[in-house]
């Protein structure tokens, strides 16, 4: 088995999550990177990392399928011989009037957002138990927090996320299993693409600290709680937002 240690991360083809690979393989790590319809992004970001010597897989699955999640964690397994850290950053949002919503949007954001994250979790944990170690990360939302006006199902989906991580680390505690959820604020990425530049200008503004977030505000934070310095946290919820929410 390989004594280098290796990281899956969901959604990785862009955005928070293509930044957390890019941070990772700069550490000497592993990366798995997952994606789901993005495929010449992820190949695009694996060749980067292989260019700078990092040892990189490709993962083709839907989170929200449990036999594509399961297969997934079979081929990482097969590939790197463990895991020693998984980041959820896969992730929709969808902006409409609460009134508007269709049961069948619900289910698919819930379906990405929360139980997309159980279904990693639950496979990763194959591994991390029976070596009683590893460090899960999962992405959730400022407005996961405190909610965020036309953005019910998004904002309690990510709610659930935090419910999930605060839970989860009281039951694996005692196998050595760290467990801590990102809380990101307004990042510029492609998901906040529907936004104006005046919108972001008000963003921006809004922000105690006068900026958008970047990709690398919310991998730094990630990459704090799986190396070493973020050994003794779990259960925690931490918050790269510029001070938007406090």
């Amino acid at each position: 088995m390989s004594e280098q240690k290796a990281v899956l991360i969901t959604g990785a083809s862009r955005g928070i999550g293509a930044a957390a690979a890019r941070r990772f393989a700069r550490e000497g790590w592993a990366v798995g990177i997952n994606f789901c319809r993005s495929r010449d992004r992820a190949e695009a970001l694996a060749a980067e990392l292989r260019e700078e010597g990092a040892a990189v897989g490709l993962y083709p699955a839907d989170i929200s399928d449990r036999p594509q999640v399961d297969g997934m964690l079979a081929a990482f397994l097969a590939d790197f011989g463990r895991i020693d850290a998984l980041v959820c950053s896969a992730g929709i949002a969808r902006q409409e009037l609460f009134t508007d919503v269709s049961p069948a949007s619900w289910r698919e954001i819930m379906a990405v957002d929360l139980d997309g994250v159980f279904h990693c979790c639950q496979a990763a944990l194959s591994d991390m138990l029976h070596r009683k170690a590893g460090k899960i990360v999962t992405l959730s939302s400022m407005w996961g927090q405190v909610g965020a006006s036309c953005e019910v199902a998004y904002s309690a989906a990510k709610a659930g996320v935090i419910g999930l991580t605060r839970a989860l680390a009281k039951e694996l505690g005692p196998s050595g299993i760290t467990v801590n959820c990102v809380a990101p604020g307004v990042i510029d990425t492609e998901m906040n693409g529907n936004l104006s530049r005046e919108d972001k200008a008000a963003l921006a503004e809004e922000t105690p600290l006068e900026r958008l977030g970047t990709p690398e505000d919310a991998a730094n934070a990630i990459w704090f709680l799986v190396s070493e310095a973020g050994d003794f946290f779990t259960g925690q919820v931490l918050a790269p937002n510029g001070g938007f929410v406090i």
